[in-house]
């Protein structure tokens, strides 16, 4: 399989591109401005990258290459398996509690963003970013008014509660794992 570098896109279809790339760690830096906010691990400065690095991405297997072969769509699925791996890294667990879920969760949407940016879907890709921080804004407030009003407690994702079921049996008597330091 040849694939060669594209050089052949004019200097306006660059222009465009780089307006991609700009408008994509804008969007990205929105959603990370809120998580910023409510001082999660994966902040302003990562959601911007993350944004930007989709958008990059999407961008190349686009347009980076001649051939009429390549496949757009591998790139694609690589992105959303590596942020994985970076939304993994948000994910914290301390003295049997979890934390970070949602910033993982925000994390793998903002490649998302990125990506349609970079595919040129402006209005899917703001969209998609105003619902995000919709859910991360608005719904976080519907929650804690409907916690508030139904007397329920805050959700625990306690590693001892699943030691009480017998299933995690390497935990020490504190509720989280020996080889936590």
């Amino acid at each position: 399989m040849d694939l060669t570098l594209n050089p052949s896109l004019s200097t306006t279809a660059q222009i465009e591109l780089v307006l991609r790339l700009t408008l994509g760690l804008a969007l990205g830096a929105i959603i990370g401005f809120e998580r910023e906010l409510h001082r999660q691990p994966a902040g302003f400065r990562t959601h911007s990258l993350v944004a930007l690095g989709a958008c990059l991405f999407a961008i190349i297997s686009g347009y980076g290459y001649e051939s009429a072969t390549a496949d757009p769509t591998r790139i694609a699925a690589q992105i959303v398996t590596g942020i994985g791996f970076i939304g993994a890294g948000t994910i914290l667990q301390h003295r049997g509690h979890i934390r970070g879920l949602t910033t993982a969760a925000s994390l793998w949407a903002v490649a998302a963003v990125g990506m349609a940016t970079g595919a040129g879907l402006y209005i899917l890709a703001v969209a998609a970013t105003l619902l995000i921080l919709a859910v991360l804004a608005v719904l976080d407030r519907i929650e804690a008014y409907a916690r508030r009003r139904l007397a329920i407690g805050q959700p625990s994702y306690d590693i001892a509660d699943a030691r009480a079921t017998g299933r995690d049996r390497d935990d020490d008597a504190e509720g989280h794992l020996e080889d936590m330091p």
